[in-house]
């Protein structure tokens, strides 16, 4: 039996992580943002590696979802797919998410945005994540369909724990190998990984670290506070673990 899990999340939310944890399963495969190019064709957006993401990846939408629907490679029964919410636009079609484990991740918008804006200068567009998400969960509950919804403080605060918590609500077998993985970059990494990844490439497990007190210029300041209520909706409806954190 293939399961598919459609990851959505803002960009600086752990996401890359949550990959890694996944590839580091042997019944996984993981499929990198396969609609930033996309994206990047319809927005016209000057991302660092541009031309690169925009040669590897398919450029239409419905080719993009017909290919993550093709057959897993043999022995490999769990297909983990990242998806950045904010590529995805109001007008295409979420028919195609029911037939996954749909899994949406979150973190403070204040914290998302700053770190954000440390990498590129446009900042607005990743503001859009939480309303793709948000509208995710809600077309996901008219079709009957369950929508696990995590926070990345969560997850760093006691990751074994909430990644067991996780794979129950996903249906699927928790494994040990989840928690830690070799550093360095993989062949799944999208082309735009040297930009974005160090910090991941680093790491070999989930690593928790003291946030400091943010101050945000005031333009960030209302992107952030646009985004609170959104936020807000689905953090109230976030997986919890058996523990306390």
């Amino acid at each position: 039996m293939t399961t598919r899990i459609a990851m959505w999340s803002g960009p600086r939310n752990i996401s890359t992580t949550m990959m890694r944890a996944f590839e580091n399963r042997p019944d996984t495969i993981v499929v990198d943002e396969p609609f930033y190019a996309c994206y990047l064709r319809v927005s016209g957006a000057d991302h660092p590696y541009r031309a690169e993401t925009l040669r590897a990846q398919p450029g239409e939408w419905a080719e993009v979802r017909r290919l993550l629907d093709e057959p897993l490679p043999e022995e490999r029964t769990i297909q983990f797919e990242k998806h950045i919410a904010y590529h995805y636009p109001p007008g295409e079609p979420l028919d195609w998410l029911v037939s996954r484990r749909v899994l949406l991740l979150i973190r403070d918008p204040r914290r998302m945005i700053a770190s954000f804006a440390k990498k590129a200068d446009e900042v607005a567009p990743v503001a859009q994540s939480f309303a793709v998400e948000r509208r995710i969960l809600e077309f996901l509950e008219t079709k009957g369909r369950d929508c696990v919804v995590i926070d990345a403080a969560d997850v760093l605060a006691d990751p074994p724990a909430m990644m067991r918590a996780l794979c129950a609500a996903l249906d699927i077998p928790f494994s040990e190998k989840m928690l830690s993985w070799p550093a360095g970059p993989r062949a799944s990494d999208g082309p735009w990984a040297a930009h974005w990844y160090d910090a991941v490439n680093a790491s070999t497990g989930f690593r928790a670290h003291a946030e400091a007190p943010l101050v945000l210029p005031d333009e960030l300041e209302r992107l952030a506070s646009a985004c609170a209520p959104d936020y807000e909706f689905l953090s109230e409806r976030r997986l919890r673990s058996s523990r306390p954190l």
